[in-house]
């Protein structure tokens, strides 16, 4: 018999850890290939860990709500046989296991701009407390200093604190039966003073520093509170992060899309008779703005400190929203390697694994630029907050049939057509109002000039 670890599969270049929702297996419980051993949550997706081979799970090394980064051990599996299976027999320690977390968490994208000073002190102990991302998060938001953390009484591995502790001890506080001091909008009560660099204290630039009733808010009998479900709060946090980090300008546009909106019409039934796919109005606009993007590169960028990264991948992210509210950018991998074919069937297949909860975590990452289609629910037209670490991301409003001005070599007149406003929002660090008008420009041009004779 051999002794075989489960590790973190790599889930996408930008995702560092996972969070464990779930155990589907526990110890003793034997496990067959490719059977789901547990499900884990990255900031984007949630998916299922399968076992790689047959065996016993003889143990658990993250609990449930622990985060475990890439790489990391899950679980340990005995399998029969040694001669076709490496195994792995070296037990991890608690202290081993602690510097690769701690090195994966300096590295974890969209962290607060203005966290809680979780520096490490002098302590009696020879190395510095470490505390998960996500302890840290609900210390953050909980208004919790360094020296209440450091109080608090640690249930994980090698004594850490977990998600469990901290909110307990939180609970307790509030219940006044702890006499730990969390810092607040209002003067603590405290017999002793406090370090003013360890006290979280709201700010302009710390909006997750809140307290549980903020001053102005009346509850009543007819007032309803609905906790953020995980997903919910992660894109709360990243739309504050991309505002922080983006200095946003938004244009906007109109495009007459009649050409545009006949060819489909004519063309829907027989492609997807063909095709076996629908034909959307996504997949034209798409290939309109790849069009424009090859004339503008610098909307096809990302900023890294004073560099400005220019990428040559045309990944268009789509912001698709879930049957539960939620929104999701499920990525359109080489959209200018593809036809409209290829783009239809490639955008039809994310979307379908978005509303069904199916998508890999691979299928949101890596995206270059963003594209949301607000006339989906009627808006006519919006202001979209920018996906980071992109620069732009445009939004496309509702068609609408509107009397306009058509300008001929005879003269102009006056026609029903269907027009369409675009607006794009752009980091204002590297992109200025001149490429960002001009680049929507381009866009509405494309659109117009969509061959209302070519073929689908």
């Amino acid at each position: 018999m051999a002794i075989v670890d489960l590790v973190m599969p790599k889930l996408g270049e930008s995702i560092m850890e996972a969070t464990i929702l779930k155990w589907n297996k526990q110890v003793g419980d034997n496990i067959a290939v490719d059977e789901t051993v547990l499900e884990i949550a990255t900031d984007k997706v949630d998916t299922e860990v399968p076992a790689p081979f047959a065996g016993k799970l003889v143990e658990i090394c993250f609990q449930v709500n622990e985060i475990a980064p890439i790489g990391s051990v899950l679980a340990k599996i005995e399998v029969a046989g040694e001669s076709n299976i490496v195994a792995n027999t070296t037990v991890e320690t608690p202290a081993a296991r602690t510097a690769p977390i701690q090195e994966e968490a300096e590295s974890i994208p969209y962290l607060p701009t203005a966290p809680v000073n979780m520096a490490p002190q002098e302590t009696g102990n020879s190395e510095a407390r470490f505390y998960s991302p996500l302890v840290l998060n609900i210390a953050q938001s909980e208004g919790v200093s360094l020296s209440d953390l450091e109080k608090i009484p640690g249930t994980g591995s090698g004594g850490r604190v977990s998600k469990k502790d901290i909110l307990n001890w939180v609970a307790a506080k509030k219940s006044g039966t702890t006499t730990a001091v969390i810092a607040l909008d209002v003067a603590p009560v405290a017999t002793a003073p406090t370090p003013a660099s360890s006290v979280a204290t709201p700010s302009a630039s710390s909006p997750f520093v809140a307290v549980s009733n903020p001053a102005g808010i009346v509850l009543s009998g007819a007032t309803e509170i609905i906790e953020m479900d995980r997903m919910r709060k992660l894109i709360a946090k990243h739309m504050v992060d991309s505002v922080q980090t983006s200095p946003h300008v938004t244009s906007f546009s109109e495009a007459d899309v009649t050409n545009l909106v006949q060819w489909r019409n004519n063309n829907k039934a027989a492609f997807e008779k063909r095709e076996g796919a629908k034909l959307t109005f996504t997949p034209l606009i798409v290939e309109c703005l790849v069009a424009a993007m090859k004339k503008f590169p610098l909307i096809n960028s990302s900023v890294d400190g004073d560099k400005i990264i220019i990428k040559k991948d045309f990944n268009i992210g789509m912001a698709t929203a879930l049957p539960n509210g939620n929104l999701i950018v499920p990525v359109i991998k080489g959209a200018d390697q593809l036809n409209l074919v290829g783009l239809s069937k490639s955008i039809n297949n994310l979307a379908d694994a978005a509303r069904n909860n199916k998508l890999k975590p691979d299928d949101t990452q890596n995206g270059t630029f963003t594209f949301t289609n607000v006339g989906t629910f009627g808006s006519l037209m919006g202001t979209p907050i920018i996906n980071q670490p992109q620069v732009a991301i445009i939004a496309v409003g509702a068609i609408k049939k509107r009397v306009a001005v058509i300008e001929t070599p005879s003269g102009d007149s006056m026609a029903i057509r269907h027009m369409m406003y675009l607006s794009l929002s752009y980091d204002h660090r590297i992109i200025d109002g001149s490429v960002g008008a001009s680049f929507l420009t381009e866009v509405a041009n494309q659109l117009e000039a969509w061959d209302p004779n070519r073929t689908a």
